[in-house]
C-alpha cells in the first residue's frame, strides 16, 4: 500500500502516541488501510464524482478540494470591510463555522458513527484505545484538508493585506474553532448514544440533523445583530448574550491585538475561545471508551416497532396515485425514505433549512423598520417560497441508495412505462417530507397574516408540485435509488443551482399577480388546469432508463 505523505508527517508524533499507550504501528497500519480505501471507495465525507476511470489508490477527496477552495473565496470580501476586525473576523468565522458545521451535520456522523471498526478490527487483538485513536486521527486528517482548502486563499490575502501577525492569529483561531466543532459534535452524539438505542437511536440522530440545521441558521442571524450599523460605520458594544456566540469569541483576539480593543468582555471572549474547545476536547477524550462501547448500539436492531401507516395516510396515498403499480412504488419509496439511514442523513438537514428560511426572511422584512400591522397587511407571506429550496437537493438525492445493488428489481418488474416508478417516488417525497413542512409553515403564516392568504398558499402548493416535476427531470435516464452514494459527485451540487434560481422567478410572477385585480384567482385556476398535464407529460419516461439498458439482474 502507498506510504501517504500524511502518514509520514504523523510519524513525527509517534512518541506522543506511544506515551498515550497507543500501539502506533497498528494505528499507522489502520490509517493506511483507511486512506487507501478512501481513494478506491469514497466515504460519505468524501463524496465525489467517481464515474469513469480512476488512478489506482488515488485519493478522490484531495481532487475535490478545489471545490472547497472556490467556496472559500466568499470569505475574501469580508477582509476589506474597513478596519473593524471584530466585525470582519466574527463574520468570517460565522461563515467558516457554518460551512464546516454543515459538512459535519451531513457527513461527519457517517464517519464518527461508523461501526465497521468495531465489527472488523474490534474482533482482532487490537486495543480499543488504538481503534479510537485511528478513528479520531482519520477524521482529523480530512477535517484539516477541508478547512485548509477553505481558508488557504483568505489566509494569504489577509496576511498580505493586514500583516504576518494577522496570519498567525488566523491560523491559531481556526485551529481552536475546528477543535470546538469536532468536540461538540462528538459530545452531542455521545449524549444521544448514552440515552437511546436500537431503532430509536437512529430516529433521534435524524431529528438532531434537523435541529442542528435550524440552530446554525438562527445563530447566523443572531450574529449579524450583535453589531450596530450606522451608514458605513460598524459599532460593537459587548453584552452578556454575545457570550453565546462562538464566532464572536474568535473575532475578539483580532480586535484586541490589531485594533487595540480592551475591556472585560473582550478578555472573556478570548478565554472562551481557548478554554471551551480544550475543555470539550478533554471531555470527549475522557468519554471515548464509553462512546465506543455505546456505538455498538447502532448494530442493535431491537427497539420499538415501527408504527404502521395510519388509515388516513393510506387513503390519501390511494387518492393521489393513479394505478396499482404507481401505488406500489409509492409505498416502496416511502419505506426507503423512512428506513434508509444513509439517505436520511443526507436529506434531513435540508428539511431543517426549509423550515427556518421562510421565517428568517420574514423576520428580516419585519426588522427593516416595518410595523407589525404593515407586515401582516402586506405580501411578506410569499417568503414561504423559501421552503421550496429543499426540493432540488432532495430530488437529486432520490437516485442514490446504500442498497443500490437491489435496483435489479426494476428489471424484473412487469412495468412497461417506468414513469409510474418516478411518479410514485416523487409523490412519496412530496407527501412524506415536503407536505409536513409546508403545512406547518402555512398554518403559522395563516395565523399571522389571516385567512386571506389561503388562495396564495394553494398557489404556492401547486407551484411546488410543478417545480418538483421540473427538478425531477434532472434524473432523466436514472431510476430512483439505483445509484450508489459513492457515485454522488460535487457536480450534483452545481446541478441544483439553475433549478434554485427558478424559485425567485416563481415568487416574482406570483407577487406581480397579487397586484392585479383577480390575478391570484386566475393564477390559481390556470395552475389547477395545467398541473395534471405537466405531471402526465413531464414524467412520462419514454426512453429506456440507464439502469435497465446497462445492467442485468444479479443473483443474491
Amino acid at each position: 500500500m502507498k506510504n501517504f505523505p500524511t502518514l509520514r508527517i504523523l510519524d513525527l508524533f509517534r512518541l506522543l502516541f506511544e506515551r498515550l499507550d497507543i500501539d502506533y504501528p497498528t494505528l499507522r497500519r489502520i490509517l493506511q488501510v483507511k486512506l487507501t480505501m478512501d481513494g478506491r471507495r469514497p466515504t460519505t465525507i468524501m463524496s465525489q464524482n467517481t464515474r469513469g476511470n480512476k488512478k489506482k489508490d488515488s485519493n478522490q477527496f484531495l481532487k475535490s478540494l478545489g471545490f472547497y477552495a472556490f467556496i472559500g473565496l466568499t470569505l475574501i470580501p469580508f477582509l476589506f470591510f474597513g478596519d473593524n476586525f471584530m466585525f470582519q473576523m466574527s463574520l468570517i468565522f460565522g461563515v467558516l463555522m457554518f460551512l464546516i458545521m454543515t459538512a459535519m451535520i451531513s457527513d461527519f456522523s457517517s464517519v464518527l458513527l461508523d461501526v465497521r471498526d468495531q465489527t472488523v478490527i474490534g474482533t482482532r487483538p487490537v486495543d480499543r484505545r488504538t481503534i479510537s485513536a485511528a478513528r479520531a486521527v482519520h477524521v482529523t486528517i480530512y477535517l484539516f484538508f477541508l478547512t485548509a482548502a477553505i481558508v488557504a486563499v483568505p489566509l494569504i490575502v489577509g496576511t498580505v493585506q493586514h500583516g504576518i501577525l494577522f496570519g498567525v492569529l488566523f491560523v491559531v483561531t481556526v485551529f481552536f474553532s475546528d477543535l470546538l466543532i469536532v468536540a461538540l459534535t462528538a459530545l452531542l452524539y455521545y449524549i444521544i448514544l448514552k440515552f437511546f438505542g436500537g431503532e430509536r437511536l437512529r430516529d433521534v440522530i435524524n431529528y438532531v440533523q434537523i435541529g442542528l440545521s435550524i440552530t446554525i441558521v438562527v445563530g447566523y442571524q443572531v450574529l449579524a445583530r450583535a453589531f450596530e450599523f450606522a451608514g458605513l460605520q460598524v459599532g460593537f458594544s459587548p453584552t452578556w448574550w454575545n457570550l453565546l456566540l462562538p464566532p464572536v469569541w474568535f473575532g475578539a483576539p483580532f480586535a484586541v491585538v490589531l485594533n487595540g480593543a480592551s475591556g472585560a468582555y473582550y478578555y472573556i471572549f478570548i478565554a472562551l475561545a481557548i478554554l471551551i474547545p480544550l475543555t470539550a476536547l478533554w471531555l470527549y477524550l475522557s468519554l471515548l471508551p464509553t462512546f465506543e462501547k455505546n456505538l455498538l448500539k447502532l448494530i442493535d436492531q431491537t427497539g420499538p416497532s415501527k408504527k404502521k401507516t395510519s388509515k388516513g395516510m393510506e387513503r390519501l396515498a390511494s387518492l393521489i396515485t393513479q394505478s396499482r403499480e404507481e401505488h406500489a412504488f409509492y409505498q416502496f419509496a416511502g419505506r426507503m425514505l423512512k428506513n434508509e439511514r444513509d439517505l436520511k442523513l443526507k436529506i434531513y438537514p435540508s428539511l431543517g433549512f426549509a423550515m427556518i428560511f421562510p421565517f428568517v426572511f420574514l423576520y428580516n422584512s419585519y426588522s427593516a423598520g416595518q410595523s407589525f400591522e404593515a407586515l401582516t397587511s402586506g405580501s411578506s407571506y410569499l417568503t414561504i417560497y423559501a421552503s421550496m429550496m429543499m426540493v432540488p437537493g432532495i430530488v437529486i438525492m432520490l437516485q442514490y441508495s446504500s442498497k443500490s445493488k437491489g435496483a435489479w428489481i426494476y428489471h424484473v418488474t412487469p412495468i412497461q412505462n417506468s414513469g409510474v416508478i418516478i411518479k410514485g417516488t416523487l409523490k412519496a417525497f412530496l407527501l412524506r417530507l415536503f407536505a409536513p413542512v409546508f403545512v406547518a409553515i402555512s398554518v403559522i403564516f395563516t395565523f399571522i397574516f389571516g385567512i386571506r392568504i389561503v388562495p396564495d398558499l394553494l398557489i404556492v402548493c401547486l407551484i411546488a408540485l410543478v417545480y418538483s416535476v421540473i427538478c425531477f427531470r434532472m434524473l432523466k435516464g436514472t431510476l430512483p435509488f439505483s445509484e450508489p452514494f459513492e457515485s454522488a459527485g460535487q457536480s450534483d451540487g452545481w446541478k441544483t443551482i439553475p433549478f434554485a434560481l427558478l424559485i425567485p422567478v416563481f415568487w416574482g410572477v406570483h407577487y406581480i399577480l397579487t397586484k392585479v385585480p383577480f390575478g391570484t384567482w386566475a393564477y390559481l385556476f390556470v395552475l389547477a388546469l395545467i398541473l395534471p398535464l405537466i405531471w402526465n407529460k413531464g414524467l412520462k419516461h419514454s426512453e429506456t432508463p440507464r439502469f435497465l439498458s446497462n445492467q442485468k439482474p444479479t443473483s443474491s
